[in-house]
This record gives C-alpha cells, structure tokens and sequence, in this order.
C-alpha cells in the first residue's frame, strides 16, 4: 500500500503507482503468507488456528538454474545498470575539477550510453529508471532543503526527459495526439522546475523560501505525473505491438522470440502485467498454448502466463478464455513434456494462491478441480527433480486452501503416502521451501477424522516430529522464514492430529512433547518467531490433555496451566543466559 508522500517526496507521486524501476525481484515462487498467530493470540484456540496462507509466484527462491521460472542474477542487473551510469566524481577527476565535498555527489546517475538501435522497449525501461530515480532523489534533497543539489539534479532531470522523448520518437512506429500533448506538458514541467529551483538559490529570506518550496514540490508532483502518464502510454503502444505479433505469426522462431520479450516486461512489476493483461497478452498467450505446431513453446508461454496471472486483470482474461480448461487438459495429457505439465502446475499455484482474492471467484475452476488435483498428484508422484515437486506440491497446497472438496479428493486419492514417500527422496525433497508445501497439504487434510489413520499408518508422526527441527542451511532471510512456516505448520498438524489418541501417544513416544517444550523455551529454537511459539503451546497443550504424564510440574504450570496468553508472555520474554 502507498504511503502519504512526506515533506519534498512529492515526485514520487506521479509515478508512485509504477514501482517499475530498481523495486522488482525477479519472480518466484511465493510460500506462506505473514503470522498472523501472535498478533490473534487472545482469540487462538487449537481449532480456531489458521495456516499463514498458501503459495504465491513471488517468493520461494528455487534452486539451481531453473528452467521454469526465469530469475535475473542481481549481480547480472547490476552490471546491466551500469552501462547506463558514470559517476560525476569520476568524470570531474578526468577534466581536472576539483572533486564536490557532498557526501552524495558520487550518486549521481548520468546516462552513459543508451540501449542499441531499434529497441523501444529497452529504451523506455532504461531512460525510465534513470528519471524515476533522480525524481525520487530530488525529492529527498528538497526535504533536506538541499537547494543547489536540487537545481542542479533538475537541470539534469531535464536533460534525461528530452533525450528519453527524442530517442523514444526517433525508434516508434508513429505517434499519437495524446502522446505528443503529454510529452509537451512533460517538457513544460522540467522547465519549470529547472527556473525555479534557479530563482530559489538566490532566496535567502527563510519564509518566502519555505514558500516557494511548496511552489517546487507541487511541481515536482505534476511532473511525475506527467512522466508516469507518459511511460504508461509509451509501454502499452509497445506492449501491444508485442501481442499482435505473438497473434499474427505462425513462425514458431519469431513467436519464441516475441514471448519471450513478454516474459521480460512480466518481470519489470506488477504495472507492467496488467498492460499485458489489458492488451489481450493472456488471449494470445492461450492461443499458443492450443496449437499443436507449437507444443515446444508451451512450457515459454505457460510461464509467461504464471507471470501475468499475479494481478487481478490477468486471472480475469484467463477465466474470461476458459484458460482453467486449457490448463486441465495440458495437465492429463501424458504426451505433453514434464517441463510443461510442471509449468501449468506453476499457473495452477498462482490463480490460486489465497494472497489473492480475487482469485476466490475461479468459478470454471471448480469444474476441473478433480481432473486438476488427479493430475498433480501423479505429477508429484513421477516426477524426475525438485523443482518439478515443487511446482506441483504448492499448487496442491494453494488448492486445499482454495476448496475444502480438495483435502477429500486427495485422501481418496492417497495423496498421503505419495508426500510423505516423497519426503525420503532427497531428489524430490531437499528444501525447506519444499517441505513448507507439504506440511500445509498435512495440516489441511488433517481436519478430517480419517486423515489420521493414514499418518500413523505411513509413518507421518515421525515426520512431523522431524519437521519441528526444521534448520535453515545457508541462513539467508528467505530460507529461515520457509523454516519457521515449516516448524509452525507441523505444531499445527500436530495439534489438530492429536484429537486421535493413537496419534497422541504414537507422538508421545517419539518425544515430540520433550521438541515442543524446547521450542517454547528456547527462542533460538524458534528463531524468536511468535507463530511458531503460539502453534507449539497449542500443540503442547493438546497433547497434555491426552497424556499429561508426559510433562514436569514446571513445564505443566508453565506452559500448559495458565491461560495461552499468559503462557506465551512468559515463553516470549526469556532471555537466554550467556553466562
């Protein structure tokens, strides 16, 4: 959600809504939503404890290089940005100057040099990241009442946005009546920001200068209006003539190579998809993906599809051209490639991701549901490497948030034994995100009384206990939160299996009450995370009430007796001894 712009941020405004430029990670696989247990604690009871949602195409990073989704190195963007910088420092040593004492002088971005000949696209994404970042910098110096670094950057920002229209004009098919009076008013803006931040450096008087100061940073604002207005209508033409193509051509060559331009604008933000979305990017898309001449492009326009599928207005037009359908039946044909069942499954995920909600209204999915969940499990159960798992793995998980129907249909179909099988098979399962998706395919069928019948008999306790010291390998931010969804999901599980005595003591006798107690007390156990605090006190709690031999007077006066709430003020506030 945007925030009210503070004091000199006004430039941001106009392009606020875009987010394009420097703000875009590259596209994943997005597992499990934020805690909500501590902040719900007073009102948490064992069933009243909801999973943090399911999976969304923005996060679990995958492993490897992956040929599903597409992700953009960070060190290989950074290069890329370079070519379009020099630092003023450095051209200031070259012509002998001497160098600015301003700590941030060396910030400065000018355009070294633009994208090749004949590339609009290109053109327009590079130019535009350069002058959405010195709006978001002038910005931050008229706050400071930095005037001469604000008339300065001005001057400059005039120079980008003139040398963006002219080489935009230069490479576009034609121009439009509105982009030409867009451009006009853009221009007219930049010149009047440069002339008066100019008049404001001669200002001393402190009052007529916080005056003239509104003066700029109302400026400021239409001009990033302007300029966002502008680069919306310069994308769309661009976007568009895209689509056409991707319509039009019957060349497998030049449709690979035109959606995979579309793949690349998917990746540059959520703006940008609904463009995509708007011009008919999904119908298109579609139509690639019912003709049998281009089956080796499948699994290129599926991902594309996953892609443009994360805004409301993509799952729109895929409902609006049956694309549910089309999914189904790409999913139980055999004869298509594992690589393109996994990447329906990866739309699958993304239409039913429940960070959507507007993806609640599927109603065409319903129909298929059965053939679909029928599909990703034999997927799950065949397939040839982790990331495939992965991809059919969290559709499944996303779906048993989607319809209660689902958690039944995959307990007929012993969708049980082929997840927890799957769990001993290093090269299906070896990442916590992974594991994320099948603790929350077990904690959502566990709500039915015969799901615990088939987790004693496969084993699952034992599995769940193991889940519970779930530890991430390389420490990165990304992996400890998959761990720490992970350890809440299986407390979960746990609890809401416990209601079974059998699965009580079988949990019992495999210390999990000893794990939990750990986990309570232990805040680096836990990584310091309230949710998994609150599932584990739950969980301890459930199975106390079955065979409360199992716990200590201090554990049971603790942890058990008190109200949860004042169990978990106390768990939360312990400091570890270092002595």
């Amino acid at each position: 959600m945007r925030r009210p712009p503070e004091n000199g941020e006004a430039a941001s405004e106009g392009i606020g809504s875009w987010g394009l430029w420097g703000q875009q990670e590259p596209r994943r696989l997005r597992c499990a939503g934020p805690d909500h247990c501590g902040q719900a604690l007073l009102q948490i009871g064992i069933n009243m404890m909801a999973l943090p949602g399911g999976c969304h195409l923005d996060s679990i990073p995958l492993p490897g290089q992956r040929l599903h989704l597409m992700q953009v190195d960070s060190v290989q963007r950074w290069m890329e940005d370079l070519k379009l910088m020099t630092e003023c420092e450095c051209m200031c040593v070259l012509q002998a100057k001497p160098i600015s004492l301003e700590e941030d002088a060396q910030g400065d971005l000018i355009l070294a040099g633009g994208p090749g000949p004949g590339d609009p696209l290109q053109l327009l994404l590079k130019r535009g990241w350069v002058i959405s970042t010195e709006l978001r910098r002038i910005g931050q110096k008229l706050a400071q009442d930095r005037w001469a670094r604000v008339h300065s950057m001005s001057v400059r920002l005039t120079c980008h946005a003139r040398s963006m229209v002219s080489e935009y004009s230069a490479v576009s098919r034609s121009s439009s009546q509105e982009m030409d009076q867009i451009e006009k008013l853009l221009m007219e803006k930049c010149s009047e920001l440069s002339a008066v931040t100019e008049r404001c450096l001669q200002v001393e008087n402190e009052h007529v200068l916080k005056s003239m100061k509104a003066c700029v940073s109302e400026t400021l604002s239409t001009l990033g209006q302007h300029f966002g207005q502008l680069l919306e209508l310069a994308l769309t033409r661009e976007v568009q003539a895209l689509v056409r193509k991707i319509d039009a051509s019957d060349n497998i060559y030049t449709t690979e190579s035109t959606t995979g331009n579309l793949f690349s604008l998917t990746q540059e933000g959520a703006p940008l998809c609904r463009i995509i979305a708007k011009e008919g990017g999904v119908v298109a898309l579609f139509k690639v993906c019912r003709q049998d001449s281009f089956r080796c492009l499948y699994p290129q326009a599926l991902r594309t599809l996953a892609s443009i599928c994360c805004v409301e207005e993509g799952v729109h037009q895929l409902e609006k051209v049956d694309g549910v359908l089309c999914l189904a039946d790409i999913l139980t044909d055999d004869s298509h490639s594992e690589a393109t069942r996994a990447e329906a499954a990866a739309v699958v995920a993304q239409v039913t991701s429940p960070h959507l909600s507007f993806t609640q209204h599927l109603s065409s999915f319903l129909e298929s549901m059965e053939e679909i969940v029928t599909a990703l499990v034999k997927l799950c159960q065949e397939a040839s490497s982790g990331e495939v798992f992965l991809l059919a793995s969290a559709a499944l998980a996303n779906i048993t948030f989607f319809d209660t129907m689902a958690c039944e249909m995959l307990l007929q179909l012993n969708a049980i034994r082929v997840l927890l099988e799957a769990c001993s098979d290093k090269q299906r399962v070896d990442t916590p995100y992974t594991r994320d998706q099948i603790v929350t395919i077990l904690a959502n069928m566990s709500v039915l009384e015969q799901c615990a019948s088939d987790i004693i008999q496969e084993n699952g306790v034992q599995l769940i206990m193991g889940m519970l010291s779930e530890k991430p390998r390389s420490g990165t931010p990304a992996e400890v939160a998959a761990c720490e969804r992970v350890q809440q999901k299986a407390a979960v599980t746990l609890a809401r299996l416990s209601r079974d005595p059998d699965v009580a003591r079988e949990a019992v006798r495999l210390s999990c009450m000893s794990r939990l107690i750990e986990l309570c007390r232990s805040p680096s156990e836990r990584n310091s995370s309230d949710a998994v605090l609150v599932a584990c006190l739950a969980a301890l709690r459930k199975l106390a009430g079955v065979c409360p031999e199992g716990l200590q007077d201090s554990d049971f006066k603790q942890l058990v007796q008190p109200r949860l709430v004042d169990s978990f003020l106390l768990c939360s506030n312990m400091e570890e001894s270092f002595v």
